[in-house]
Protein backbone atom coordinates (compact mmCIF):
# COMPACT_ATOMS: atom_id res chain seq x y z
CA UNK A 1 0.00 0.00 0.00
CA UNK A 2 1.05 3.55 -0.38
CA UNK A 3 0.39 6.05 2.49
CA UNK A 4 0.64 9.96 1.19
CA UNK A 5 0.00 12.60 3.94
CA UNK A 6 -2.79 15.13 2.00
CA UNK A 7 -2.51 19.40 2.68
CA UNK A 8 -4.52 18.67 5.54
CA UNK A 9 -2.07 17.70 8.41
CA UNK A 10 -2.57 13.90 9.69
CA UNK A 11 -5.16 13.07 6.80
CA UNK A 12 -3.68 9.88 4.93
CA UNK A 13 -4.79 8.78 1.81
CA UNK A 14 -4.01 4.82 0.91
CA UNK A 15 -3.48 3.57 -2.22
CA UNK A 16 -3.89 -0.08 -2.27
CA UNK A 17 -2.10 -2.60 -4.61
CA UNK A 18 -4.63 -4.31 -5.95
CA UNK A 19 -4.07 -7.90 -8.35
CA UNK A 20 -6.18 -8.29 -10.85
CA UNK A 21 -7.09 -10.56 -13.81
CA UNK A 22 -9.80 -12.21 -15.81
CA UNK A 23 -11.07 -13.78 -11.75
CA UNK A 24 -11.45 -10.79 -10.63
CA UNK A 25 -9.22 -8.89 -8.36
CA UNK A 26 -7.12 -9.07 -4.69
CA UNK A 27 -5.82 -6.72 -2.34
CA UNK A 28 -5.38 -6.26 1.39
CA UNK A 29 -7.37 -3.52 2.58
CA UNK A 30 -5.80 -3.42 6.19
CA UNK A 31 -2.30 -4.15 7.56
CA UNK A 32 -1.67 -3.43 11.52
CA UNK A 33 2.02 -3.32 10.94
CA UNK A 34 2.53 -1.52 8.00
CA UNK A 35 -0.15 1.41 9.30
CA UNK A 36 1.85 1.80 12.09
CA UNK A 37 4.61 2.24 10.36
CA UNK A 38 3.69 4.75 8.05
CA UNK A 39 0.71 6.76 10.33
CA UNK A 40 1.79 5.47 13.70
CA UNK A 41 -0.37 3.44 16.41
CA UNK A 42 -4.13 3.01 16.02
CA UNK A 43 -5.96 0.50 17.86
CA UNK A 44 -9.12 0.21 15.58
CA UNK A 45 -12.09 -1.17 17.68
CA UNK A 46 -15.06 -1.37 15.58
CA UNK A 47 -16.06 -1.52 11.90
CA UNK A 48 -18.97 0.35 10.47
CA UNK A 49 -21.16 0.18 7.54
CA UNK A 50 -23.46 2.35 5.43
CA UNK A 51 -25.51 1.98 2.57
CA UNK A 52 -26.81 5.50 1.23
CA UNK A 53 -28.43 6.41 -2.52
CA UNK A 54 -27.34 9.20 -4.65
CA UNK A 55 -27.44 12.68 -3.05
CA UNK A 56 -27.31 11.31 0.47
CA UNK A 57 -24.55 13.73 2.07
CA UNK A 58 -24.17 12.35 5.91
CA UNK A 59 -21.89 14.99 7.98
CA UNK A 60 -19.83 16.74 9.24
CA UNK A 61 -19.93 14.56 12.49
CA UNK A 62 -17.51 14.06 14.88
CA UNK A 63 -17.43 12.95 18.70
CA UNK A 64 -15.93 15.68 21.33
CA UNK A 65 -13.68 14.81 23.51
CA UNK A 66 -12.23 11.55 25.75
CA UNK A 67 -15.05 10.04 22.94
CA UNK A 68 -13.40 11.55 20.15
CA UNK A 69 -12.74 9.11 17.02
CA UNK A 70 -10.01 8.15 14.54
CA UNK A 71 -11.43 7.00 11.01
CA UNK A 72 -10.28 4.63 8.35
CA UNK A 73 -12.96 5.10 5.61
CA UNK A 74 -13.55 3.40 2.59
CA UNK A 75 -16.04 2.69 -0.59
CA UNK A 76 -16.92 -1.12 -1.48
CA UNK A 77 -20.26 -0.50 -3.85
CA UNK A 78 -20.53 3.18 -5.65
CA UNK A 79 -18.64 6.14 -5.02
CA UNK A 80 -18.78 8.92 -2.42
CA UNK A 81 -16.93 12.56 -2.21
CA UNK A 82 -15.45 12.11 1.30
CA UNK A 83 -14.38 15.21 3.13
CA UNK A 84 -12.56 15.67 6.51
CA UNK A 85 -12.44 19.02 8.00
CA UNK A 86 -9.81 20.16 10.80
CA UNK A 87 -11.68 21.59 13.63
CA UNK A 88 -8.25 21.57 15.57
CA UNK A 89 -7.68 24.88 16.75
CA UNK A 90 -4.02 24.81 17.52
CA UNK A 91 -3.30 23.20 14.20
CA UNK A 92 -1.70 25.12 11.08
CA UNK A 93 -4.52 23.47 8.91
CA UNK A 94 -7.53 24.87 11.08
CA UNK A 95 -10.55 24.88 9.53
CA UNK A 96 -9.16 23.59 5.87
CA UNK A 97 -10.58 20.59 4.41
CA UNK A 98 -9.55 17.73 2.25
CA UNK A 99 -12.27 16.21 -0.21
CA UNK A 100 -11.13 12.83 -1.83
CA UNK A 101 -13.21 10.41 -4.41
CA UNK A 102 -13.53 7.51 -2.51
CA UNK A 103 -15.16 3.99 -5.26
CA UNK A 104 -15.26 0.60 -5.82
CA UNK A 105 -12.91 1.24 -8.46
CA UNK A 106 -10.25 2.93 -7.22
CA UNK A 107 -10.50 0.99 -3.76
CA UNK A 108 -8.65 3.96 -2.08
CA UNK A 109 -9.16 4.42 1.89
CA UNK A 110 -9.06 7.84 3.83
CA UNK A 111 -7.51 8.11 7.33
CA UNK A 112 -9.03 10.71 9.31
CA UNK A 113 -7.15 11.36 12.78
CA UNK A 114 -9.14 12.36 15.76
CA UNK A 115 -9.79 16.05 16.00
CA UNK A 116 -12.06 16.36 12.60
CA UNK A 117 -15.41 16.82 11.07
CA UNK A 118 -16.06 13.59 8.91
CA UNK A 119 -19.00 13.81 6.22
CA UNK A 120 -19.45 12.05 2.55
CA UNK A 121 -21.91 13.19 -0.48
CA UNK A 122 -22.56 10.17 -2.51
CA UNK A 123 -22.20 10.43 -6.13
CA UNK A 124 -23.50 7.10 -7.79
CA UNK A 125 -26.83 5.30 -7.61
CA UNK A 126 -26.06 3.57 -4.74
CA UNK A 127 -22.61 3.49 -2.04
CA UNK A 128 -21.85 1.25 1.00
CA UNK A 129 -19.41 3.29 2.79
CA UNK A 130 -17.59 1.16 5.84
CA UNK A 131 -15.09 2.25 8.19
CA UNK A 132 -12.84 1.52 11.15
CA UNK A 133 -13.14 3.90 14.36
CA UNK A 134 -10.74 3.81 17.32
CA UNK A 135 -13.09 4.98 20.10
CA UNK A 136 -16.66 3.88 20.82
CA UNK A 137 -20.13 6.15 20.01
CA UNK A 138 -21.34 8.03 22.99
CA UNK A 139 -24.70 9.97 22.13
CA UNK A 140 -23.57 12.58 24.31
CA UNK A 141 -20.57 13.36 22.63
CA UNK A 142 -21.94 13.55 19.87
CA UNK A 143 -21.01 16.74 17.76
CA UNK A 144 -21.50 17.91 14.01
CA UNK A 145 -20.81 21.68 11.76
CA UNK A 146 -23.16 21.94 8.72
CA UNK A 147 -22.23 20.98 5.72
CA UNK A 148 -22.63 24.16 3.92
CA UNK A 149 -20.92 26.17 6.30
CA UNK A 150 -20.19 29.39 3.71
CA UNK A 151 -16.82 29.58 6.01
CA UNK A 152 -15.88 26.15 5.19
CA UNK A 153 -16.51 26.55 1.11
CA UNK A 154 -17.04 23.07 0.68
CA UNK A 155 -17.80 22.59 -2.83
CA UNK A 156 -19.93 19.93 -3.02
CA UNK A 157 -20.32 18.47 -6.83
CA UNK A 158 -24.19 18.37 -7.19
CA UNK A 159 -27.23 20.17 -7.18
CA UNK A 160 -27.98 21.67 -3.47
CA UNK A 161 -31.40 20.99 -3.93
CA UNK A 162 -30.53 17.32 -4.92
CA UNK A 163 -29.12 17.02 -1.46
CA UNK A 164 -30.36 14.95 0.71
CA UNK A 165 -29.68 14.64 4.83
CA UNK A 166 -30.86 14.25 7.74
CA UNK A 167 -32.97 16.98 10.05
CA UNK A 168 -30.38 16.86 12.68
CA UNK A 169 -27.44 17.43 10.22
CA UNK A 170 -30.01 20.55 9.07
CA UNK A 171 -29.31 21.94 12.58
CA UNK A 172 -25.95 21.60 13.34
CA UNK A 173 -23.83 24.59 14.19
CA UNK A 174 -21.73 26.41 11.98
CA UNK A 175 -17.90 26.49 12.65
CA UNK A 176 -17.72 29.94 14.08
CA UNK A 177 -20.37 28.13 17.08
CA UNK A 178 -19.25 24.30 16.78
CA UNK A 179 -17.77 22.81 19.84
CA UNK A 180 -14.01 22.72 18.76
CA UNK A 181 -10.57 20.97 19.61
CA UNK A 182 -7.90 22.37 21.24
Amino acid sequence: MEYRETAVQGVYIIEPRVFADSRGYFFESWKQGEFDANIGPIDFIQDNESKSSYGVLRGLHYQKGEFSQAKLVRVIKGKVLDVAVDIRRSSPTFGQHIMVELSEDNKRQLFIPRGFAHGFLVLSPEAIFTYKVDNVYAPAAEAGIRWNDPTLNIQWPIDINQVMTSEKDLKQPFLQDAELFD
